[in-house]
């Protein structure tokens, strides 16, 4: 069987899984490399495999590089909504040979590993302390009556 390129690669899989963007995908082989990129100068052993807990610490802080604030509107737009999600679409790139998988990945390790409303919200709140010293996030809602 003859290998297939990255590109090719895409074309057959959102064709077959049309629920996220062609740049979704683009941006996850970039969020690998990325979290290659780090464990190595972390001094972590990459030599063999990125683990799924890995990768996605790894897409947590490539995209709040590459995106700040706007991860989340990024994200939706591409129809990743989730951690589950970048699993389904890892396992869509393994299926087809450009990502690799150990005995021991699967799916599950990728569900619910973070919240994105956590990851990629909250590190964006103001942080600014208010009057009483909470800061805007720790305040109340407001009621509107």
């Amino acid at each position: 069987m003859q290998k297939i390129g990255f590109s090719e690669a895409l074309e057959i899989i959102v064709a077959e899984d049309p629920r996220f963007d062609r740049e979704a995908y683009i941006f996850l082989r970039d969020a690998l490399d990325f979290t290659i990129k780090q464990l190595k100068k972390s001094k972590e052993d990459v030599s063999r495999h990125v683990t799924p807990p890995q990768l996605l610490d790894g897409v947590r802080l490539f995209a709040i590089k590459e995106f700040g604030p706007m991860v989340p509107t990024v994200f939706s737009f591409w129809g990743v909504r989730n951690c589950g999600d970048l699993g389904e679409m890892v396992f869509n790139l393994i299926r087809i040979g450009i990502f690799g998988k150990t005995e021991t990945d699967t799916i599950d390790q990728f569900r619910n590993y973070y919240d994105f409303e956590e990851a990629f919200v909250a590190p964006f709140r103001p942080q600014t302390p208010l009057p009483g010293g909470k800061s805007e996030a720790e305040q109340p809602a407001h009621k509107t009556e």
